[in-house]
Parts: structure tokens; C-alpha cells; sequence
């Protein structure tokens, strides 16, 4: 079974999220809303969005990315009708699929909108890649994930659904490490976005870099291509995927990135790079655009190492005058998730994105 939370220190980023014990692992388990009597069904289509964005990336991370849209229950039935988005963005070592799943969509959507949330489509883009995550970054080892949210996927959303083209009309949520992407994206993005919900944001700070176990770092020198990864220990490869974020290196085969390995300087310098990447150290610069959101909600479960830097970015932008909501609900990292998603999240962006 999947144990319900893993920490593992990135670099002193606590990335707090999901370890399978296995490939085949269940689901994890979750308190999961009642299902709603009067629900109507969304339309779920399964579809491929292609990222220029992504092309060329040095991993070989696909361009073409798999993306779960759902329609609200009229959709079909009045063709003049436009809608707001959200964009929902998931957590390291799963993909959109998965996560679905595990916040049981499109149950918790039909019940949010049975329960009188407003009409609204809801995109779930899968941004999982050779280890395990992208953190929403823009890499050349990875690819530029965070215009893929950004610019390639809204435009192709915008351009395929009747959505209400407007930052106004759009919204972004993410968990942990999805909850990462929508602090980094929603504070550099906020022509695009109107609204911005961080679910137990991951990676918030940066600080000094843990050893690898002599066991990782055995298995660490067998690894001689991408595809030996898959065998790594798990926290090895957590470390790998912040590398390829954060510290990538086009000379540097077969992986394509920097550790805080080696001497002082290099450890000093890949530091650096990684903390330059933390929200913490750079939301001071787009103080100006957070003003611009229409609404900014941030929460994270009581039992949830990440809720001590969860706060302080809530505490900075109230020292900064930006409004915004902050709860720390009962709860583990993610035992709530799928009843946030409906009950809190969803009505959120029913109140203040514009119909």
C-alpha cells in the first residue's frame, strides 16, 4: 500500500508526497466526500496536447502530453454557452491520471457543481517525466513546463473548448508539488490567471543539501542511461527530478544536470541555483502581480510538514497588503485532499472567477 506521507529533504526542500512501496500500489487512502443524490455527469475527454514548449528537451520528456478535460453537465446541450477553466496540477511521482483518482474526479466535480458551484471546465495536464516530476519548471533537461501550463496548453484549451478567454475566467490549483508549480506559475503568470489556489505547496524554501546513503550512492553509479533510473531508490530519484529542474547542465551526459556534489564551490553553486528556485526567496519579486488576482487561497493539513512555510509565504503577502486566504484544516498531507477539492476548492474559484 502507499504510505500516506513520505518527507524527503531536496537539497533541505522538504518535498512532502506520495512514495509507492511498489509499482502496482493502491491508491492512496483518503476521506472522500459523500457522493452527492442529485449530481449530474460531466463529460470526461481523455486528449493529447502537444507543448512546443517541450520539444528537444534533453531527458526525451514527450511534447505531446496527456490532459484530462471535464466538461460541465449542459456543455453539450447549449453550444453558445462559454465557461471558465481551472487547471489542476499534480503532485511529484504520479501523473494526472492517477491523481484524478486519488481526489476522485469527476465525483468531486459533480458534487461541487450538485452543491451549487457554478458551471466551469476543469483540466487535469499530466507533467510526470523520467523522474517522476517536472516540479513545473522551465528546463532544458526537462523542457519548459511552466510555459507548457502557461501559454501551450491554456491556447489549446482556449482554442478547442468554449472556454471565456480571459485571465479573469481562469484558474489554477495545484497539490504539493502541483501546489509548487501554482505558486512559481501563478506568481510569474498573472496576465494568465485570475485566481490562484496552492494545496500543501512543496519546495517553498531551499536550504542545505543532505548526503546520499551509501546504498543510493551505489546504485547511483550503475545508473549509466535514463531508462536505468526506473531502479534508483525513490528519494534518488526525487533528487534527480530537482536537479533536472533547477541545476541543468546541456554538458553534462548522460543526465543532463548538476548535484550539490564535489567540492565546496560546486556544492555552493548548485545550492544556489536551487534556492533561486524556491518561492520563498523570489515572491518578493512579483509582489505587483499577485496584487493582480482576483483571489489567492493557500492551505495545508495540521499533521503536514509543510505547513510552517505554507504560513510564511501566507505571512508575507499580508505584509505586503496582497490579499488572501489561509487555512490549516485537520489533517495529514493528504488524508483531505478530495474533500478540499470539492468542498473548498471548487467553490473558490465559482466565487471569483468571472462568468
Amino acid at each position: 500500500m502507499r504510505k500516506n506521507l513520505t518527507r524527503v529533504l531536496i537539497a533541505g526542500v522538504a518535498l512532502s508526497t506520495l512514495a509507492p512501496a511498489s509499482p502496482a500500489a493502491a491508491q492512496v487512502k483518503a476521506n472522500v466526500p459523500a457522493v452527492e443524490p442529485s449530481a449530474k455527469p460531466v463529460t470526461v475527454e481523455r486528449i493529447k496536447v502537444h507543448s512546443p514548449a517541450l520539444e528537444g528537451n534533453l531527458e526525451g520528456n514527450a511534447a505531446d502530453r496527456d490532459v484530462l478535460v471535464m466538461l460541465p453537465p449542459g456543455y453539450a446541450k447549449d453550444p453558445k454557452r462559454r465557461y471558465p477553466v481551472v487547471y489542476a496540477l499534480h503532485g511529484y511521482s504520479i501523473g494526472a491520471e492517477q491523481w484524478s483518482g486519488e481526489i476522485h474526479v469527476p465525483q468531486t466535480v459533480e458534487g461541487a457543481f450538485a452543491r451549487g458551484v457554478k458551471d466551469m471546465i476543469v483540466v487535469f495536464p499530466d507533467s510526470k517525466t523520467v523522474h517522476n516530476g517536472s516540479m513545473y519548471s522551465s528546463s532544458p533537461t526537462t523542457g519548459d513546463f511552466e510555459t507548457f501550463v502557461s501559454r501551450d496548453l491554456v491556447a489549446y484549451i482556449d482554442a478547442h473548448y468554449r472556454t471565456i478567454a480571459r485571465r479573469e475566467s481562469r484558474g489554477l490549483v495545484g497539490h504539493s508539488m502541483g501546489g509548487y508549480g501554482a505558486s512559481r506559475i501563478g506568481m510569474k503568470h498573472a496576465d494568465v490567471f485570475g485566481a490562484l489556489y496552492m494545496m500543501s505547496p512543496c519546495c517553498l524554501s531551499a536550504r542545505g543539501a543532505m548526503p546520499l546513503s551509501p546504498e543510493a550512492e551505489a546504485a547511483l553509479k550503475t545508473a549509466k542511461t535514463m531508462a536505468d533510473t526506473a531502479a534508483l531508490p525513490w528519494g534518488v530519484r526525487a533528487q534527480f527530478a530537482a536537479a533536472s529542474a533547477w541545476s541543468p547542465d546541456p554538458k553534462n551526459p548522460p543526465f543532463y544536470f548538476d548535484l550539490p556534489t564535489g567540492d565546496e564551490a560546486q556544492k555552493r553553486d548548485v545550492l544556489a541555483r536551487w534556492a533561486a528556485n524556491a518561492p520563498l526567496a523570489f515572491v518578493d519579486q512579483y509582489i505587483a502581480r499577485l496584487r493582480q488576482y482576483r483571489a489567492i487561497a493557500i492551505d495545508v493539513g495540521d499533521q503536514d510538514s509543510l505547513k510552517d512555510d505554507a504560513q510564511k509565504l501566507h505571512q508575507i503577502l499580508d505584509n505586503y497588503g496582497v490579499a488572501n486566504s489561509f487555512e490549516i484544516y485537520s489533517g495529514t498531507h493528504t488524508s483531505d485532499v478530495a474533500v478540499r477539492f470539492q468542498n473548498f476548492v471548487l467553490p473558490f474559484f465559482g466565487k471569483n472567477l468571472a462568468f
